[in-house]
């Protein structure tokens, strides 16, 4: 079947920021776009129609490793794949599982074969090869897929960062040659995006992203980063990847990050983004708003009867109070947790909305330079 379609509508005149508009056969992707982090079939504290509805999520995010261990692929694909088991009828990606093996360092073995390790879940024993990696997928049935590879630690020494990122290309070969000998599932296409590594060495990031265009698949990923560096070498190794990257396919820069991070890359020729930021930090009382960073739990916010955000269009936001949100995080109610979550996942959904709306104006790096001050302040 077609690969996706990608194509860009409008770039930035001060920077590499580009509106695109991906299509795949579960719906049509915005693009400069943030996709929610549903690790195992679910946003964390979000419902599937609140996504839809609410944060107005265009894809979402599971996880190759998280959903091989549970449920199970044998459930999967007896439900007829992750977007009819979860209700989610929009795209949906899947990472590899590469990045939770990587964090499993202490639990795993690699090899040329694959990777070797213990469940955290019940110590039982598994393997990975890039080809068991292709037909998980290929059962779970997003329609972007990520190629398998290792996630170098940050720092690695050039040895090291040079013999994981050759392997992961070897990998990749093996990813695209199963794909061949395999149908797609559910009838609709499933997209490859191979993943540059190459750690913080210039010649290796170098190489690594000449490889990866050199396989014309339907979009690439920038990997490796976000993963402990300081932000001016994130940055500075996503430029150079963007600039080696096929202007004609998404980019796709996994696991970043902060607003401010997601606008800096979107200058730099990024597509697409995900991290769990929003979420995560959201279920523990940190909402990011459009006049800056709260700590919702600080004492301050106990008489503060303002809305929680009325600088973006949402149902969440522009509803509930900063004082009854704090409130619930006190009292240790549930409802804390879905709010700030639903808050932060639809702040984020506006900002990309937004940047894409100044890209097409011609205005974005100026508006850019502008807001993230703003949404840096500690409140």
């Amino acid at each position: 079947m077609p690969q996706l379609k990608f194509s860009i509508q409008e770039t930035d005149i001060a920077s590499h920021a580009r509106a695109g508009t991906i299509i795949t056969d579960h719906g049509t992707i915005q693009t400069p776009i943030f996709m929610p982090v549903g690790t195992v079939g679910s946003v964390k504290a979000v419902t599937q129609q609140q996504l839809e509805m609410d944060v107005h999520a265009q894809i979402i995010l599971g996880n190759t490793y998280h959903l091989y261990l549970r449920p199970g692929i044998e459930i999967l694909n007896k439900a007829g794949g992750l977007h009819q088991f979860m209700g989610w009828h929009k795209p949906i990606l899947t990472d590899s599982g590469g990045y939770q093996v990587f964090s499993l360092a202490s639990q795993r073995k690699i090899r040329e074969e694959g990777v070797t390790f213990q469940s955290h879940i019940d110590g039982s024993r598994h393997l990975f090869t890039p080809e068991n990696v292709m037909d998980i997928q290929r059962n779970i049935g997003a329609d972007i897929i990520m190629a398998f590879d290792e996630c170098p630690p940050y720092p690695s020494d050039y040895t090291y960062a040079k013999n994981s990122m050759e392997l992961t290309h070897r990998w990749l070969n093996r990813c695209i040659n199963r794909l061949a000998e395999t149908p797609d599932l559910y009838g609709y296409t499933q997209n490859l995006f191979p993943i540059v590594q190459g750690g913080t060495y210039k010649d290796l990031r170098t190489a690594s992203a000449e490889f990866i265009a050199s396989k014309n698949t339907a979009g690439n990923a920038i990997g490796g980063l976000s993963v402990g560096e300081p932000e001016a070498l994130m940055y500075e190794y996503t430029a150079l990847c963007c600039s080696l990257l096929p202007f004609n396919k998404p980019r796709y820069l996994m696991g970043v990050g902060t607003p401010w991070n997601i606008l800096e890359g979107i200058a730099l020729g990024v597509d697409m983004f995900d991290c769990v930021m929003p979420t995560r930090n959201g279920r523990n009382g940190m909402l990011f708003t459009s006049n800056g960073v709260i700590n919702i739990k600080n004492k301050k916010w106990a008489n503060d009867f303002s809305v929680i955000d009325n600088g973006i269009p949402s149902n969440i936001s522009n509803y509930y109070s900063k004082a009854y949100l704090r409130h619930l995080f006190v009292a240790n109610e549930i409802l804390a947790l879905q709010i700030a979550s639903l808050h932060n996942l639809s702040f984020y959904l506006w900002l990309v909305r937004e940047a894409r709306s100044q890209i097409l104006q011609h205005n974005f790096y100026n508006w850019k330079q502008n807001i993230i001050p703003l949404l840096k302040q500690r409140l």
